[in-house]
């Protein structure tokens, strides 16, 4: 192997320029040449790419975002975009190829292994919903900016005897919202992975109120059903809380975050497994941590199947907010 590249692709996550910088400069270090794939997927449909040395990714492991851009392509995942990819690796001799993000790039990923084309994922997506990784590259660096957007809206909220709905991102999984609420000490936790009956969450909260608290905390992920709008709306319909009703909805800000030193260095090793990876010839395979080790699991398996949210941890957070 002469010639790798790397991408990113889907939601940014803290710590991709971290994971973009280790390959790069193990990459090198193995006698490569590195190319960056520039928006993800649709860079190689469009022959966006560029040899990148060791300057290049000099200062970029502190920075939010990612240096290569992302972007989500429709027509990658059709059979004639797959080929035109496929064409333009072939044509720029390039022989192997690190993919970092979350669900929809692995499968992108799984789809060129499939064609035989030497592919090594690396698990990077703040909703932590990736099969193959207990914990994803950017998940730190996303729950410590809603803890301390919740902290801070805590202050309020005492002074002025409120409940505030935090909503967080997580469209299909409860992940951030689950360990946020945690951590945060929310009265409630809202996920997409169970039912939520709005006349319970209004009982929990007059509760909260008639025991003296000065104020509440609701953590709901976008996803869920009855998100922060939804909620909002049944309360002013529907019922007395006791406490004033305001919301936040915490959004993109997330991602945006200046990568925790555990993100840094999580995306370094796990750049630093996928180049080992390629050299070794094993590929077709994620970059993850399991049981605190970096591991490879079959892309196949991450693909096809779902990593469950551990539903017993909200349990334990309603007795917490007692």
């Amino acid at each position: 192997m002469k010639r790798i590249a790397v991408l990113t692709s889907g939601g940014d996550a803290p710590g991709m320029n971290a994971a973009i910088r280790s390959v790069v400069r193990t990459g090198i270090e193995k006698g490569w040449e590195v190319y960056g794939i520039y928006r993800g997927y649709a860079g190689l449909l469009t022959g966006s790419a560029v040899s990148l040395g060791l300057r290049d990714v000099s200062g970029i492991i502190q920075l939010g975002g990612t240096l290569l851009g992302s972007s989500r392509s429709p027509e990658f995942r059709t059979e004639e975009g797959l080929q035109k990819a496929l064409n333009f690796l072939n044509q720029q001799g390039i022989e192997g190829l690190a993919v970092i993000g979350g669900n929809g790039s692995q499968a992108g990923a799984h789809a060129l292994s499939l064609k035989g084309f030497p592919v090594v994922g690396v698990a990077s997506t703040i909703d932590n919903d990736l099969y193959g990784s207990e914990t994803t590259l950017g998940v730190d660096t996303a729950l410590n900016i809603a803890l301390e957007a919740i902290d801070r809206l805590k202050v309020t909220a005492s002074s002025h005897q409120r409940a505030i709905l935090v909503e967080v991102m997580g469209r299909d999984c409860g992940y951030l919202a689950l360990m946020t609420g945690i951590a945060g000490g929310a009265e409630t936790i809202i996920l997409p992975e169970a039912e939520t009956n709005p006349e319970e969450v209004a009982k929990e909260l007059r509760e909260a109120y008639q025991r003296g608290k000065s104020h509440a905390l609701v953590v709901v992920a976008e996803g869920a059903y009855y998100n922060a709008r939804r909620l909002e709306q049944y309360f002013q319909e529907h019922r007395e809380l006791g406490f004033e009703l305001r919301i936040t909805i915490l959004g993109y800000v997330q991602r945006g975050g200046t990568p925790s030193a555990f993100d840094r260095l999580l995306g370094t090793r796990f750049g630093y497994a996928a180049t080992d990876c390629l050299a070794r010839g094993e590929h077709g395979v994620l970059i993850g941590l399991l049981q605190g080790k970096i591991a490879v699991t079959p892309l196949s398996e991450v693909v096809s199947k779902k990593k469950p949210l551990d539903l017993s941890l909200r349990k334990m957070a309603q007795i917490l907010a007692k």
